[in-house]
């Protein structure tokens, strides 16, 4: 007779641990499946965000940008340097470190509140059975009231680079560098492709960005996208728009593309090449024919709002269903099932999930765009107040781009913020728990923001929208 659990979770990462530690917190006796496994083949939990993705890039991002500082800035405070050095090595052993920390807190979690870890590939089969397959080929099927299908998601090939994981690699292997490549190609103007060009930049990879659409992050409002650009261009990204990839070829530990852009057929070589265009949710051999879930064209399961599958006391989380592929939307929508199991109320409210590029300055939006909420035909009030004029940006030497709140011009209610520039991450932030409470912008100009600070931006952005900023001159409305 195979084990029983009231709730088996099938993946580690943000979503799935997430889900299993809570499920275990309320009583239910709970399992978690993973199949990833470290370098020295021990089960390594965390899923992508922890081993492949979100922390170890970040952890790239401070080094390269500690780096750069040195280099660069440390002599506008009056503090001289000489010889900077990068030890390449060094640098990214520090990050498998912080890797190694963090996903063993995880299995000191999976103890702490009685979550059974279970090593090997799970499938759904019918009636709620999960077959597990161990690395030695062993199979156990267990039993279950409630599963929760949290596989993630990975990089997306394209025909015309494929990767070798030596000179053209995806997102895992640009963090596995184990020196600065000269020339730097990356297949990719989004948030992974962005992120992971400016690390090797700020250690002096002279970098290219190939990006087939012709607008610079689409999904962002376009005056922070229209500064972004900017930025990158002056910090030394060479970022291609409308540029499409058509073929590559190595050949002598180098790589030459062929793309087509406004100019015609380009060629160019790279020591290195990342291909960055996107990620596909892992759902194949994750679903056995008979499970009764069901998933689209794409591969993603369907789901209902509190992401419940077709069949009933299955549930599909993070990025294997719909909405964007964000750690955090994850760990939410893992909670919102579980308590859901429980009996309890909750709900993710996905119009206010925040979205976060971690270059330098920071990209950070929440709520909708000025030109979503235009195209719409909502009415608004924009305020906008750049770092440029705050003294705390000023005395950190940290002062590009802006804060930028929008409000309904009847209302006055908060539908967006967005921002570019130091903290944005933790701006933002802010701005989502305003709008979550339903905030006009006046709440947030009447609100006391401790001085000096960063945010005391996001006070006078929110003054700006009825033309009442203080530090810096007011556009005339309307």
């Amino acid at each position: 007779m195979s084990q029983k659990f009231d709730v088996i979770v099938i993946g580690a990462g943000p979503g799935g641990y997430v889900a299993a530690i809570k499920a275990a917190q309320l009583g239910m006796k709970t399992a978690c499946i993973e199949k990833f496994e470290d370098k020295d083949g021990n089960m390594a939990l965390g899923g992508t965000c922890l081993n492949v993705g979100c922390i170890p890039s970040k952890a790239l991002l401070d080094s390269a940008w500690k780096y750069h500082e040195a280099k660069e800035d440390f002599a506008v405070h009056g503090i001289g340097v000489e010889n900077v050095t990068m030890d390449v090595p060094a640098m990214i052993a520090r990050k498998a470190n912080i890797v190694k920390n963090l996903t063993g807190g995880i299995a000191g979690l999976f103890k702490a509140n009685g979550v059974t870890s279970i090593a090997g590939h799970g499938k759904l089969l019918a009636n709620k059975q999960v077959e597990v397959t161990a690395a030695d080929g062993t199979i156990t099927v267990y039993d279950a009231e409630n599963v929760i299908i949290a596989a993630g998601s990975q990089p997306i090939d394209i025909p015309p680079a494929p990767v070798d994981q030596d000179v053209i690699v995806d997102s895992t292997g640009a963090l596995e560098f184990q020196a600065v490549p000269k020339r730097l190609g990356v297949i990719g103007a989004g948030v992974i492709g962005l992120e992971l060009g400016s690390v090797w930049g700020r250690l002096g990879a002279e970098v290219t960005v190939i990006e087939a659409q012709d607008k610079f992050l689409p999904a962002m409002d376009e005056q922070v996208a229209k500064e972004a650009l900017k930025i990158f261009a002056k910090q030394g990204l060479d970022i291609r728009l409308g540029a499409r990839l058509t073929g590559s070829n190595v050949a002598k530990g180098e790589v030459t593309v062929s793309f087509t852009d406004a100019k015609g057929e380009q060629q160019m070589t790279f020591d290195k090449l990342i291909v960055a265009v996107g990620r596909r949710p892992v759902t194949t051999n994750v679903l056995a024919a008979d499970s009764g879930v069901t998933i689209d064209e794409r591969g993603f399961i369907y789901v209902d709002d509190i992401c419940a599958t077709s069949v009933p006391g299955v549930y599909a989380i993070g990025d294997v269903v719909r909405g964007p592929m964000l750690a955090h939307k994850a760990s939410e929508e893992g909670v919102m099932v579980v308590e859901r199991i429980a009996g309890k109320k909750n709900q993710v409210n996905y119009d206010l999930i925040p979205g976060v590029i971690y270059t330098h300055p920071e990209i950070a939006s929440v709520g909708k765009t000025e030109q979503q909420l235009k195209s719409d035909g909502v009415a608004v009030n924009v305020g906008v107040f750049p770092f440029a004029a705050s003294g705390r940006a000023m005395a950190a030497n940290d002062t590009a781009g802006f804060v930028k709140v929008i409000a309904d011009a009847t209302t006055d209610r908060v539908l967006g913020v967005h921002v570019i520039g130091p903290s944005a991450a933790e701006l933002v932030q802010q701005g989502a728990i305003a709008m979550e409470f339903g905030s006009s912008a006046e709440d947030l100009a009447l609100m006391v923001f401790s001085h000096p600070t960063l945010s005391e931006t996001l006070h006078e952005a929110a003054l700006a929208v009825s033309g009442q900023a203080i530090h810096i001159a007011n556009r005339k409305k309307r």
